[in-house]
């Protein structure tokens, strides 16, 4: 903990020497229009009502890519204005091959491979957080928060706005129209905003911004244009209430009692709740969820979990966690909201006060009772988690914060708190720090503790990216709220990218990537050694492509194994190419192939890991044949070979197809069909053959992120058989035999009351 705020102070010291902000930014006063523009007022590329004359004009857009500070290939002119209830910006965009434009129709934040508008608010103009409103030509929106350092947009937030769009025969018009009820600001008279617009042009890979946001300088925010004129706003009232409600005919599979596995069914079962939301003088929202609707509609993408040492993640994909979620982000990942699996009443407070940031959360979680069976002694009882977070702005882009999360259950306990700091240190320079410590009472009642750090430091403008990064987890820490799946590890990364601009007509960027990282535990045994150079080059039309060749080092313990009787090096290594490519609109491929070796983590009983020869391979090929239709069809593969004999240890199949129809903005159609095979070995693997197959079909209407009906079906098969074992039933998988282990037939809507 010393050595953190060592390194805390010398580099708050440093900050305002290196802090100026050179750069002259321009100014834009926004009107108050008399009436409510419309969509028609621009489709003559020009603002023809009274309303659209009245709103001020953006316009001489700057490339960022493929060439820093030169004019944009197209015209964009932006119309930007505000009423009592709304801020409006509409998008003229230029283009001299129309027929060339990317559009479809899509459900929302769908069509991210078209051309499109993307307008960013900082209503604090605290150059730290921002809302992001993003739409195709033809009004598909989608919308994210924006948190510098954090790596670009999440568009996991959703908010209520509006968006229209239609193609002309000199290009595209947008209109946004957002509610201020949707945004947070503060509560004063005067509002002053960051303002950032940007066009995508992705048939030229072009990214143009009024007004320039240069890759020279690290960061958006921190160029953007300030907005005044808006007065006298306010979301005044606002309260939203989103009662849902579903029914579900389904039947599955009770494995809660190993010695007892059986079916169980209900006919018309009905589950309902209400989320909440006030918003407290403009700037503070209270979110409260009485048995939430926590069930996820869309599901995870797929991913390898075979022959994994730690945790996969998932991310978080439900409503009631994602608004705000960058309130509560750190550099060590201490909030992750998957680990609450299904509460039922949640209170949420984020919000900001002048240079204050505040999170908190109360949450309770039934589903460590609902996993056990009936006659566990655990059986209904719940855990409660309580998160509480807050920050401050110092200087200019830089922050100070605490956290502390506390998970119970049943006389357990999982408490951990944390110092961090995000420092700005001039215009490419950022630092990211952070401290905690954790307190842990188990159910058998052992206990651990033990402290983690987290430091970063990041150079980043047009041709050189750097970042290093040190990570030190002790063996006692644990956090049951978030996401560390490893301890006992100190761990520097290295990692460089250099980039040669020729910014030709076909070749845009290339140059080497350099990663270098190595790990220890807390005995200074070397863990880890991984140097991982590449050469990646970037062509127009979303072309790319690298390569890669990295040499590694792996140390396995007694401690991770117990079939080691003393601590084992592993010298091995992987070759890789990766692809992108939407040269054709109605195309896309991505593509990932692996060889080399890799450590068999399963082996078979008695036997200690070993190198086994390794193929990997992951595709994505999406296919839009026709405006309405969208096909994504993804194959993954992983394959380890024995070095000795050739034999197949085991082969992991996921082939998924995604198909979707869209009938119009708010009604589609959509058909998930996945099926996973894990061929296994027994001679050289502890794991079982496993398949499974999973068909999942879904109705939806869809007007708001809130309001919005589905229907749907999903069925699942496995390679499983109920067969009678001594005292009970037991669960085998045979190679060739399906039995349907869960199918079910349901209808939700819920429906957004604002007032």
């Amino acid at each position: 903990m010393i050595r953190f705020f060592c390194v805390l102070l010398v580099l708050v010291a440093l900050c305002p020497l290196s802090l100026a902000d050179t750069k002259i930014r321009p100014a834009l006063t926004i009107p108050r229009v008399t009436a409510r523009p419309k969509l028609e007022d621009f489709l003559e590329m020009k603002p023809a009502s009274e309303a659209a004359q009245q709103m001020t004009r953006a316009d001489n857009f700057v490339q960022r890519d493929p060439r820093d500070g030169e004019p944009a290939s197209q015209q964009t002119e932006a119309y930007i204005g505000y009423d009592e209830e709304n801020i409006y910006v509409v998008a003229v965009c230029f283009d001299s091959e129309p027929d060339k434009i990317r559009a479809r129709m899509s459900r929302r934040e769908n069509a991210f491979g078209d051309d499109f508008v993307e307008v960013t608010f900082d209503t604090f103009q605290d150059e730290r957080r921002g809302y992001v409103f993003w739409s195709n030509p033809l009004g598909v929106q989608a919308d994210a928060l924006w948190t510098e350092g954090a790596g670009g947009p999440d568009f996991s937030f959703d908010t209520l706005w509006h968006a229209e769009g239609k193609l002309t025969e000199k290009g595209y018009v947008i209109l946004m129209s957002i509610p201020f009820k949707s945004l947070r600001f503060p509560s004063s008279a005067d509002q002053n905003w960051g303002l950032v617009i940007l066009r995508h042009i992705p048939r030229s890979n072009e990214w143009s911004y009024w007004p320039r946001v240069s890759s020279r300088i690290d960061g958006r925010l921190n160029q953007a244009a300030r907005m005044t004129g808006i007065q006298n706003i306010s979301p005044g009232r606002n309260i939203q209430l989103i009662p849902y409600g579903s029914f579900r005919f389904f039947r599955a599979l009770d494995t809660r009692d190993e010695t007892a596995p059986h079916f169980i069914g209900r006919r018309a079962e009905f589950d309902g709740g209400l989320d909440a939301k006030f918003v407290v003088k403009d700037s503070f929202v209270v979110d409260i969820a009485l048995n939430p609707d926590f069930s996820q509609v869309e599901s995870d993408e797929p991913q390898l979990t075979t022959n994994q040492r730690f945790e996969v993640f998932f991310p978080e994909k439900r409503p009631f966690f994602l608004e705000n979620a960058n309130y509560f982000q750190t550099p060590i990942n201490l909030v992750f909201t998957r680990r609450i699996a299904d509460p039922q009443l949640g209170v949420r407070v984020t919000g900001k006060r002048g240079p204050y940031s505040i999170g908190a959360m109360l949450i309770d979680d039934e589903s460590p009772g609902k996993r056990v069976s009936d006659s566990d002694p655990l059986s209904d009882r719940r855990a409660y988690f309580g998160i509480v977070r807050a920050s401050r702005d110092i200087l200019k882009q830089s922050s100070i914060g605490v956290i502390y999360t506390d998970r119970q259950f049943e006389g357990s306990y999982n408490r951990v708190g944390g110092l961090d700091a995000r420092l700005k240190l001039g215009a490419n320079w950022s630092a990211d720090l952070q401290a905690a410590t954790s307190s842990t009472r188990y159910l058998d009642g052992t206990t651990s503790a033990g402290p983690a750090y987290e430091a970063s430091l990041t150079y980043s403008e047009r041709k050189l990216f750097y970042r290093f990064e040190y990570t030190d987890r002790s063996p006692g820490f644990a956090t049951l709220t978030g996401f560390s799946p490893r301890t006992d590890v100190r761990q520097t990364m290295h990692r460089a990218e250099y980039r040669f601009r020729p910014e030709g007509k076909h070749l845009i960027a290339w140059g080497p990537n350099m990663l270098v990282r190595n790990a220890w535990d807390h005995n200074g045994v070397r863990l880890d050694a991984e140097y991982a150079p590449s050469m990646e080059f970037e062509f127009n039309r979303g072309t790319g492509f690298s390569f890669f060749h990295v040499p590694e080092k792996e140390r396995l313990r007694p401690v991770d194994f117990p079939s080691l009787t003393e601590n084992r090096d592993y010298s091995r290594h992987t070759n890789g190419i990766f692809f992108r490519t939407s040269y054709f609109s109605q195309v896309s491929l991505h593509g990932l192939y692996l060889w080399g070796k890799k450590i068999n983590f399963s082996p078979a009983d008695g036997q200690q890991p070993e190198l086994a020869r390794r193929t990997e391979g992951n595709l994505t090929v999406t296919l839009r044949p026709i405006t309405p239709l969208r096909i994504e069809n993804r194959y993954i593969l992983l394959r380890l070979r024995d070095r000795t004999s050739d034999a197949s240890i085991f082969n992991n199949h996921i082939i998924r197809s995604n198909i979707n129809w869209q009938f119009s903005r708010e009604l589609s159609l959509r058909a998930i069909l996945q099926y996973n095979a894990l061929l296994a070995n027994a001679r050289f693997t502890s794991l079982e053959t496993e398949k499974n197959f999973n068909a999942d079909l879904l109705l939806t209407y869809q007007v708001n992120p809130w309001t919005v009906l589905y229907a749907g079906y999903n069925s699942n098969l496995q390679n499983i058989d109920l067969v009678p074992v001594p005292g009970g039933t037991g669960i085998i998988r045979r190679r060739d035999r399906f039995i349907n282990d869960g199918r079910q037939l349901f209808v939700k809507f819920s429906y957004l009351f604002r007032f």
